[in-house]
């Protein structure tokens, strides 16, 4: 009996994702990036339903946690990179947060905009931008439309971790099916360096 509820508890935390530690060891799936990987994210994308490179970014408004209005349209001319993650001040979430935050000034230099969504609440939100000194917009998605709308797989409530770039033009230029938190901003900081190059 006992070991079918550590079973159990065990595979609620993977659905999670968030709520453990995580790193390039600890995720197999989620190799490093390589000029000879640039073409895996596509087909990847393709199998998961993602939206694929070259596909318009969908028509998003919501209103961001320090209260900015979002419209995803009107940041065409920048790069923006919309970042999906399961949930607020969990270990494997912060560290991906951290690391943009890290990052921030070389994606302030690329005149890039960071949407960071999850279905945490605004509330949610205020507090763990302000624990963590995020200078970034976090958006909520409560209800799962923005993720719908991303074709980004939703278990038990929480948007599985996936990152879209997308271009000057409004389109999708790269898409991050698998990431791991531990070095993803500065996969990001590469990728924008590419399109702009």
């Amino acid at each position: 009996m006992k070991r079918t509820a550590l079973l159990a508890l065990a595979a609620a935390t993977l659905v999670v994702g968030c709520d453990k530690k995580e790193s390039p060891a600890a995720t197999p799936s989620a190799p490093a990036p390589s000029a000879a990987s640039t073409a895996a994210p596509t087909a990847a994308a393709k199998q998961e339903g993602l939206l694929d490179v070259g596909a318009e970014a969908p028509k998003i408004e919501a209103v961001a946690h320090n209260g900015q209005k979002v419209d995803l349209a009107s940041f065409k001319g920048k790069p923006v990179v919309v970042y999906f993650y399961p949930k607020d001040d969990t270990p494997g979430c912060t560290v991906e947060a951290k690391g943009i935050r890290d990052e921030w000034p070389e994606l302030r230099k690329a005149g890039a905009v960071v949407l960071g969504v999850s279905s945490d609440d605004n509330v949610s939100h205020r507090a763990f931008a302000s624990k963590y000194d995020l200078p970034f917009l976090l958006v909520p998605d409560a209800e799962h439309h923005i993720a719908n709308a991303f074709g980004v797989p939703v278990s038990n409530g929480y948007a599985k971790r996936v990152t879209f770039l997308i271009d000057k033009g409004g389109k999708i230029a790269k898409v991050f099916p698998d990431v791991t938190p531990q070095g993803h901003a500065k996969e990001l900081v590469a990728a924008i360096t590419d399109l702009q190059g």
